[in-house]
């Protein structure tokens, strides 16, 4: 019988050659990604030492010598798992030195302290949800502390850098609240924002959709397919929230936000339709950091923009439902190409932008493709350090080479957290 393109097998039945697929986040595994092409002992020694049984492969990217074709799945004999005994005992060989993972160890360990806080951002949501009902004001202090954590570190990085997170999983509503919250903090400083304005603007941003716990399932997430009844029950998320904030005794400023979090500056918004400086900062800030992810991150992912699709629609359409200033420092902060965003340099090659330093937002630091490395297939370069390339153009994921797409794996959703920005040397025109 013919296999599927992507199946299941045993750890002893892996070999060179095969594309596996580890269903696992990036702090479980030492792999630069989480699919790849196995093309040393030592991966596979690496592989076999993981606290699984099983690993998903997918047959129509591995590359087998000679046209052979691996084992069926379930039929590993004696022979194979004696084989995979030697294999797994065997010295890898000999490896010369590779410049490059020097950077993409520091990488690594950036990436996970990042997506280790995001993940506590998402279990105090899950958490402080399930408390709304019965103790509101405890569910309140626990979304206060977690917003004073974020700001205690934020305050002693000085300039913060932005962060594109890799394997993020969990709930979906979660993540939104903590990658909401965690941009609004950022683009709240770099309005102007005061300490206590920011503190405000964390704390609605982290509970600006809680109305939705009492709406059905089906109303939650806004679509096209909704009936105008069902949309009327979708915007009625807003004075839920409303009522929930209260509950927790939220401050008047937290409350605001949470209310006017669907306005527009142009009075196109919901659900009162005010316009102007009707609205307060917070609630502008918030209005922008929603809409975004909402673009790069929707419900159905189809429909989903790249970063920089995101900022351009934001930009060049929507920009009448903004604030002119928050639009223009959030474009300054994320840059034309945001963390996510896919592009080719000036040279020639393809990368991905992962982290953006919003004092330098042009030279951002991206994970750049290198053709014909299999065990490596990427190298973390600082546009900082090389004053002679620059990012020529943003690419969608399909318009990249097969083999580009295959090692560089961009992500179903983009979620971030922010880090120490390193300076640079050396000046930079503002972004456009």
């Amino acid at each position: 019988m013919t296999q599927p393109p992507v199946t299941e097998i045993n750890l002893s039945e892996l070999r060179l050659g095969h594309y596996v697929i580890l269903d696992l986040g990036w702090m479980a595994h030492p792999f630069p990604r989480s699919s790849f092409l196995v093309t040393s002992e030592r991966e596979l020694d690496t592989l076999r030492s993981l606290k699984i049984k099983r690993v998903r492969v997918d047959l129509s990217r591995s590359e087998f010598p000679e046209a052979e074709t691996p084992p069926a799945t379930g039929t590993a004999d004696a022979t194979a798992t004696d084989a995979g005994s030697v294999a797994a005992t065997a010295s890898p060989p000999p490896r010369s030195p590779d410049p490059a993972l020097g950077g993409l160890e520091v990488h690594r360990a950036a990436q996970e302290r990042a997506e280790r806080h995001f993940q506590e951002g998402a279990r105090c949501f899950k958490s402080v949800t399930a408390l709304v009902d019965k103790q509101p004001e405890a569910a309140a202090a626990q979304a206060q502390a977690f917003v004073n954590g974020l700001l205690t570190e934020m305050s002693s990085h000085g300039e913060s850098a932005i962060r594109l997170l890799d394997q993020v999983m969990g709930d979906r509503h979660a993540q939104h609240a903590v990658n909401v919250m965690v941009l609004c903090l950022l683009l709240g400083k770099a309005v102007g924002l005061s300490e206590a304005e920011i503190d405000a603007l964390g704390q609605a941003a982290f509970l600006h959709d809680v109305g939705k716990l009492k709406l059905p399932t089906p109303v939650r997430n806004l679509d096209d397919s909704l009936t105008p009844a069902q949309r009327k029950a979708y915007e009625s998320h807003v004075a839920h929230g409303v009522d929930i904030g209260r509950s927790m005794k939220l401050a008047n400023p937290v409350l605001q936000a949470i209310a006017q979090h669907h306005e527009a500056v142009d009075g196109t918004g919901f659900p009162t339709g005010c316009k102007g400086e009707r609205i307060s900062r917070q609630a502008q800030v918030l209005a922008l950091v929603n809409r975004y992810d909402g673009l790069c991150n929707p419900w159905n992912p189809a429909r989903a923009l790249t970063p920089h699709e995101a900022v351009s629609r934001l930009f060049a359409s929507s920009r009448a439902r903004f604030d002119a200033q928050v639009l223009q420092a959030f474009i300054r902060m994320m840059g034309v190409y945001p963390p996510g965003s896919i592009v080719q340099l000036s040279d020639g090659r393809f990368a991905q932008v992962h982290v953006v330093n919003a004092s330098r937002p042009l030279k951002p630091t991206l994970l750049v493709h290198a053709p014909g490395q299999k065990e490596q297939p990427f190298q973390v370069v600082d546009l900082a350090q090389l004053p002679s390339v620059s990012v020529q153009r943003s690419l969608r994921a399909d318009q990249l080479p097969r083999a580009v797409l295959d090692d560089l794996a961009p992500r179903a959703r983009y979620c971030y957290f922010f880090e120490r920005a390193v300076q640079g040397t050396g000046s930079e025109g503002p972004a456009a």
